[in-house]
């Protein structure tokens, strides 16, 4: 067993030298623009009964702010609710919801990943929190989203752009 110079063992997780420890805080989350259309109020209908058919899409975008180390994430969902058999709709969510961070120690090669798949991940149960209230606030059922895999949306987005031919769109250094 390696010792650390003074006798003891090194710690479990030490990083080696030379290798920058990382940091990451989340400074702020807040909700950028929210949008909630209950279709059947707005026509001054009554509810159709039936299975609802929940429509979710979900993008990400993530940009370097002026101060150094900082990022800000947007998280932006799109939810449709329609009647199953009938078609009618009966709400739309629109919601982008942001967290600003700080990211210290993150290989530039690893950075656009890791802002669209973890910064993300952090920022989920809040929206998913939020969304479930408006709904329910809007007078249905609350919308508990199952959870997103963050990986797999990065993915299936790489492979869009490439076949865009935009190839890999890096977050700016500035």
């Amino acid at each position: 067993m390696a010792e650390n110079g003074n006798g003891a063992a090194p710690q479990a997780g030490a990083q080696p030298a030379g290798q920058a420890q990382m940091k990451v805080q989340v400074l702020a989350q807040f909700i950028r623009d929210l949008s909630f259309e209950n279709g059947f109020a707005q026509n001054a209908q009554v509810a159709p009964t039936g299975q609802p058919d929940i429509q979710v899409q979900v993008s990400l975008d993530a940009r370097k702010r002026e101060v150094e180390h900082q990022y800000e994430v947007i998280t932006k969902f799109r939810i449709e609710s329609k009647v199953k058999d009938g078609g009618q709709t009966l709400f739309i969510i629109e919601m982008e919801y942001a967290g600003l961070f700080h990211i210290e120690g993150v290989p530039q090669e690893q950075l656009h990943p890791f802002l669209l798949i973890e910064c993300p991940r952090i920022l989920f149960p809040f929206a998913r929190r939020i969304i479930s209230d408006i709904s329910r606030d809007g007078g249905f059922p609350a919308l508990n989203l199952d959870m997103i895999d963050f990986m797999a949306l990065y993915r299936q987005e790489l492979a869009r752009q490439q076949q865009a031919g935009q190839g890999d769109k890096a977050v700016p250094t500035a």
